[in-house]
């Protein structure tokens, strides 16, 4: 099979991806990521006495509001009308990490893969800046596409998950 990008022109110039002849599809796609944290953060969070706030709920938010927002961010990327978004959390205190897990769905011509990649990092970005306080050494790590499905190329599982 042959791997051709297709957000160049003739030209060699960055063009956006021409959908209009693609018939509309339902689309989901799955993205994680991990931030590791010290103990201080992971009790602060746990317990909810982080300065700032609800660390958790208000990461939620944010990336609910990031994954409407892909397009203004990314320069390739459709608008997308989101269906579906949610944004979840699991606490690994034995690793000090917290998963961020982001899922969104639309019905378009093209895929939402971005769009929950988005939400992935601007939770954890969330996390760091409402901790920061607390621990600046935390770090992003392993984001990525779990999985999706729709459009032509149908599903994909990432194996390494």
């Amino acid at each position: 099979m042959e791997n051709k990008l297709n957000h160049f022109d003739q030209k060699g110039n960055a063009v956006m991806v021409d959908v209009s002849g693609k018939v509309p599809t339902s689309r989901t796609a799955v993205a994680k990521g991990k931030i590791r944290v010290c103990q201080a953060v992971m009790d602060a969070v746990k317990q909810g006495s982080v300065k700032k706030g609800d660390v958790l709920g208000v990461a939620r938010v944010a990336g609910i509001m990031a994954v409407k927002q892909t397009s203004h961010l990314i320069p390739m990327c459709h608008p997308l009308m989101i269906q579906k978004c949610s944004v979840d959390f699991e606490l690994d205190e034995e690793h000090l990490e917290i998963t961020a897990i982001c899922t969104a769905k639309t019905e378009g011509q093209t895929g939402v893969e971005m769009e929950a990649l988005t939400g992935v990092n601007v939770a954890l970005l969330t996390i760091y800046d409402m901790c920061k306080a607390i621990d600046k050494s935390m770090e992003l790590t392993g984001i990525h596409l779990v999985e999706k499905s729709g459009g032509k190329s149908g599903l994909y599982r990432n194996p390494n998950d």
